[in-house]
């Protein structure tokens, strides 16, 4: 059933991850194969990727804007335009990586950024639809979407609540209710003060759906954070060498940074626990080895009447608890007690 997926994502109890490959690939299928076996092997769920080409995205006059097309910390070449020529995916690669997830197990995904690019998506069976912060407010492609009643994974990144409010309006109109939100800041990378993570908990308070991160920040402290308030959906770019050429590499998690991601999201879910305190089985065999029994300071003889400065308290617990030490003071020895000695009730008249 299609509303599987979903009910996995709901009910799992680790986060469902994505290694964003995108355009990391950089047009090369070799480097793409190579990137879904990685993520494969850090034990992430999927391997998504970005489906657009040079004429569902961006404009002209983007591309006029963008002759040399130069970033700071990214290897770039030539124009924009020349760029997203080289990057984008074909069709038929996409019946490859897909073919290719399916050999090695793992999902294929990949965000649509078109209604073509959609149904392409629809022919490859895809588990679910990633819908890209920018298209918040893009209901027709939401809606095209949403009419394939699959779940889809909708990224907040740049959107208002009346904005996200909106597309959840127009997907739950096509009768599509499975729907998972990420929290997201569209930012590459963004600062810590402005991530805000307390907002997956108002997301999921607000809208009633599933939440998880997108995440952009550098290295594995806040997708891990992430963790703790409940996210379902870990996405988290995905390269094999951060200093590769091209748009997101540096921004991405490698191998080291995706399997840490993947391990200790687990060691933190089953940290996490149960709301009620309750003492493990270890704990309570510990506390024979490392709470303090009653212990006499003196020689004591049979007949003696212990008072408190006869006591002190020492390891192991497998006497009476210095927290019964009130109802030993004041009572006669039926024994012989050297110094040191654990007292045990049976000493007691």
């Amino acid at each position: 059933m299609k509303e599987d997926f979903f009910n996995n994502i709901k009910t799992r109890t680790v986060p469902y991850v994505i290694a964003e490959i995108g355009a990391n690939h950089n047009g090369d299928m070799d480097l793409a194969k190579s990137m879904i076996r990685a993520a494969k092997e850090c034990g992430c769920d999927a391997a998504k990727f970005q489906s657009w080409d040079t004429t569902t995205l961006i404009a002209k006059e983007e591309y006029d804007r963008n002759q040399t097309y130069e970033g700071s910390k990214k290897k770039h070449f030539g124009s924009l335009k020349e760029m997203v020529e080289k990057y984008y995916l074909r069709e038929s690669q996409h019946f490859e990586l897909k073919a290719y997830c399916d050999e090695i197990g793992i999902h294929f995904c990949s965000t649509p950024f078109s209604t073509m690019e959609g149904d392409l998506l629809q022919k490859l069976d895809v588990p679910f639809y990633k819908v890209a912060s920018m298209d918040v407010n893009n209901p027709e492609l939401l809606r095209h979407l949403a009419r394939f009643n699959k779940t889809i994974i909708l990224s907040t990144g740049m959107a208002t609540l009346a904005e996200i409010a909106l597309a959840l309006k127009a997907i739950e109109g096509e009768g599509n209710n499975q729907i998972v939100l990420l929290h997201c800041i569209a930012i590459y990378p963004p600062e810590y003060k402005d991530i805000h993570l307390r907002n997956m908990v108002m997301l999921r308070e607000t809208f009633g759906y599933p939440v998880g991160f997108s995440d952009h920040s550098l290295g594995t402290s806040i997708p891990l954070a992430s963790v703790v308030l409940g996210a379902k959906v870990i996405e988290k770019h995905f390269t094999l060498d951060k200093d590769m050429e091209g748009w997101d590499h540096d921004i991405s998690a490698d191998p080291v940074d995706m399997k840490i991601i993947v391990e200790d999201s687990a060691k933190i879910c089953a940290a996490m626990g149960q709301y009620q305190r309750v003492v493990s089985e270890a704990e309570e065999k510990k506390k024979l080895r490392f709470r303090r029994s009653v212990v006499v300071k003196r020689d004591l003889v049979k007949g003696d009447t212990i008072k408190l400065e006869d006591l002190t308290y020492k390891r192991p617990a497998t006497g009476i608890r210095p927290d019964e030490a009130q109802y030993v003071v004041g009572r006669k020895i039926n024994r012989d007690i050297k110094a040191d000695e654990l007292l045990q009730w049976g000493d007691l008249l």
